[in-house]
C-alpha cells in the first residue's frame, strides 16, 4: 500500500500492474530526454546570441524534427497497445466474484460458492488504530495466488468504481450493468483499494481490503463456511 510522501507506484502483485509501471518507466523516459533535449538548447539560444543561417528554412532540418515525433509517437503508441491487450486478455476465469457496490459499503457473492456471501464495512478509527486507517475491512475479500480471476461490479444505487491499485485494476460499478475484470494475483499479502468514482458524503469511506493466499488457504478458507 502507498505509504506518506511516496511518489512512485505500489509495489505490483499482478502481471497486468507490472506491463502498467514498465510503460510508465519506459514512457517517462523518453519525456526526460526530451526535456534535457529542450532545456539544452533553450540554454544555448539565450547564451549564444550568432543564429546559424542553415538553420532556417534549411529543408533537410525541417524533415529531421518533422520525422522525429513522428517516431517518438510511435515508439509510445506501440508499447501503449501491447499494454491495452494485455489488460483486456480474455482467459476462461477459475473463480468468479460479484463485486456490488452501496452506499457506501460493499457486498461480495462468490459465484462459485453459493453459500459465500458478506458485507464489507470500513472498520471505524478507533478499531484499527494498529492497522491501516480508514482502509481496514470487517470482511476481506479473499482471493487465492497464481489463479485466474473475475471480479464482477455492479451497483445498487450510483455509480461506484471497484479498484485496487496494487492489482492494476479499475471498474466502475453502475446500477443496472456489470462490468468485468481479470486478473490474477503473483504473490500473497494484503492489497487495499477504494472507490474511486465520488459517489456520495461517504465516498471515501468504502474501503476494499483482499487478503491473497495461496491456494490450500483458500480452500481451507471456502471450508468454514
Amino acid at each position: 500500500m502507498s505509504t506518506w510522501s511516496m511518489l512512485y507506484f505500489q509495489d505490483s502483485a499482478s502481471p497486468e500492474m507490472e506491463q502498467l509501471i514498465l510503460f510508465h518507466d519506459f514512457t517517462m523516459m523518453i519525456i526526460t530526454l526530451i526535456m534535457t533535449l529542450v532545456a539544452i538548447n533553450m540554454f544555448s539560444i539565450c547564451y549564444y546570441k550568432l543564429t546559424n543561417r542553415f538553420l532556417l528554412q534549411e529543408q533537410t532540418i525541417e524533415i529531421i524534427w518533422t520525422a522525429c515525433p513522428v517516431l517518438i509517437l510511435l515508439s509510445i503508441a506501440l508499447p501503449s497497445l501491447k499494454a491495452l491487450y494485455l489488460l483486456d486478455d480474455p482467459f476462461n476465469p477459475n473463480i468468479t466474484i460479484k463485486a456490488m457496490g452501496h452506499q457506501w459499503y460493499w457486498s461480495y457473492e462468490y459465484s462459485d460458492f453459493p453459500s459465500i456471501e458478506f458485507d464489507s464495512y470500513m472498520l471505524p478509527s478507533s478499531d484499527s488504530f494498529y492497522l491501516a486507517r480508514l482502509l481496514e475491512t470487517d470482511n476481506s475479500v479473499v482471493l487465492p495466488t497464481q489463479t485466474q480471476i473475475r471480479v464482477i461490479t455492479s451497483a445498487t444505487d450510483v455509480i461506484h468504481s471497484w479498484t485496487v491499485p496494487a492489482l492494476g485494476v479499475k471498474a466502475d460499478a453502475m446500477p443496472g450493468r456489470l462490468n468485468q475484470l481479470m486478473f490474477s494475483i503473483n504473490r500473497a499479502g494484503i492489497f487495499y483499494g477504494q472507490c474511486s468514482e465520488i459517489c456520495g458524503a461517504n465516498h471515501s469511506f468504502m474501503p476494499i481490503k483482499i487478503e491473497a493466499v495461496p491456494m490450500k488457504s483458500f480452500i481451507k478458507w471456502i471450508s468454514s463456511f
